[in-house]
C-alpha cells in the first residue's frame, strides 16, 4: 500500500464510520479497487478504525466529560444511568467478539458479492425510517439492548453500523436528536477494547505489509473526514433524510454484486 491508497482508503473509512453505508464494507470494497491485499493491511485497518474513534471523541469531547463526571459521583443520576445503558448495548457484541472473532474475520476477505448483499439489507434497514413517524421516546434500557444487537449484526462487512443502530433507534421510536449521538458514544469502548485487542495479536504485525507513511497519512485523512462526517450526521439525523442513503446503498450494492 502506498501513500495515495492509504489517503484515499482514510477518507473513505471516516466519512463511511458515520455516514450510514458502512465503513467496514466500502474499506473492502476500497481494497479490491485498488489492489490492496485484505489479509495483509489488517494493521491498517485498525489504524483508521483508532482515528475514527478520536474524532468522535473530539466531537463530543464535552457529553464525555459531563458522563464522567456523573459517574465518578458515584451516586443513581442521569449520567449514570445513560453510562450503564451504552454499557447494555456493548454486551452483543460482546459475546460475538468474545467468542466468534475467528469466524467473523473470515467475512474479511474481499468477497465483493457478500459486501453488496449486505449493502442492501442496510439500504432496507434505512428505507424502513422513512415510515416511522412518531419519534418521543427517551432511550431506555431495553432499547440499549436491542440498539446492542443491530450494532452486533454490523460487524459484518456492508452491515452499517451507524445505520443500523440509528435506524433501530428510529424505528423504536427513540427521538432522533438523542439516538444519533448515542450511536456514536456506545462503539467508543468495543472499538478501542477490539483495536487493542488486534495490536496486542502478534500475528498482526507479521502478516502486515503496511509501511509507517501510509499508516500516518491515512491515520490523519481517516481522523479529519471523520470528525466531518461526525457532525454531518447529527444534521442528517435530525431532519430525517436517511431515505437518500438507503438509495447509495442499493446502488452500491448492486455495482458490488455485479459488476465489481
Amino acid at each position: 500500500m502506498n501513500w495515495f491508497e492509504a489517503l484515499l482508503l482514510g477518507i473513505v473509512q471516516g466519512l463511511t464510520e458515520f455516514l450510514p453505508v458502512s465503513s467496514s464494507g466500502h474499506l473492502e470494497l476500497g481494497k479490491v479497487l485498488l489492489g490492496v491485499d485484505a489479509e495483509k493491511s489488517l494493521i491498517f485497518t485498525v489504524v483508521v478504525h483508532g482515528a475514527t474513534v478520536l474524532s468522535t471523541l473530539v466531537v463530543f469531547y464535552k457529553d464525555v466529560l459531563i458522563l464522567l463526571k456523573g459517574l465518578f459521583r458515584f451516586s443513581w443520576n442521569e449520567e449514570t444511568s445513560y453510562v450503564l445503558k451504552i454499557f447494555v448495548s456493548m454486551i452483543p457484541v460482546l459475546i460475538l467478539g468474545f467468542f466468534f472473532a475467528e469466524e467473523i474475520e473470515q467475512f474479511f476477505t474481499g468477497n465483493t458479492t457478500f459486501v453488496g448483499s449486505m449493502l442492501l439489507v442496510t439500504s432496507l434497514l434505512l428505507a424502513f425510517t422513512y415510515f416511522s413517524k412518531s419519534n418521543k421516546r427517551n432511550i431506555g434500557f431495553i432499547d440499549s439492548f436491542i440498539i446492542g444487537i443491530a450494532q452486533a449484526a454490523a460487524v459484518l462487512p456492508g452491515i452499517s453500523r451507524s445505520g443500523s443502530t440509528i435506524a433501530t433507534g428510529i424505528l423504536l421510536g427513540n427521538k432522533k436528536e438523542t439516538i444519533a449521538k448515542f450511536s456514536f458514544l456506545m462503539v467508543l469502548i468495543p472499538i478501542i477494547g477490539a483495536n487493542l485487542k488486534d495490536l496486542m495479536d502478534q500475528s498482526l504485525s507479521q502478516e502486515s505489509s503496511v509501511a509507517a507513511m501510509p499508516l500516518l497519512v491515512g491515520f490523519i485523512a481517516a481522523f479529519i473526514s471523520g470528525t466531518l462526517a461526525c457532525k454531518w450526521m447529527i444534521n442528517i439525523v435530525k431532519k430525517g433524510k436517511l431515505i437518500y442513503f438507503a438509495v447509495y446503498c442499493f446502488v452500491i450494492g448492486l455495482l458490488a454484486i455485479f459488476l465489481i
